[in-house]
């Protein structure tokens, strides 16, 4: 929920927010994609996104403490998983988070 908060938050003001989400098989485990057509960010700062209170905007700007992607990589690596990014500045960005997949 946050990735998708962050992607209807993040938005070009000229521009209605849209958030697209997928999930597949891959030979990895289950991939969930989550794009937006947001601001984007400089993927210089993709280390930085999912560090604990690391802000890429001032809090005058956008809302939040820093915490919310920390949050969502921490959950997604006790599953087991992995979480990445990437981003055009001014274009949107891609969160792309990989699940194992459990056997039955």
């Amino acid at each position: 929920m946050n990735i998708i908060s962050n992607g209807i938050k993040y938005h070009r003001p000229e521009v209605s927010p849209i958030v697209n989400v997928q999930c597949e098989d891959s030979e990895f485990g289950d991939k969930i994609t989550i794009q937006d057509n947001g601001i984007g960010f400089d993927p210089k700062y993709l280390d930085k996104i999912f560090k604990p209170f690391e802000r890429l905007h001032g809090a005058a700007e956008f809302e939040g403490n820093g915490m919310g992607l920390a949050i969502c990589r921490k959950i997604v690596e006790l599953h087991g998983g992995r979480i990445s990014a990437d981003s055009i500045p001014g274009e949107g960005s891609i969160f792309t988070i990989t699940l194992p997949q459990k056997n039955s």
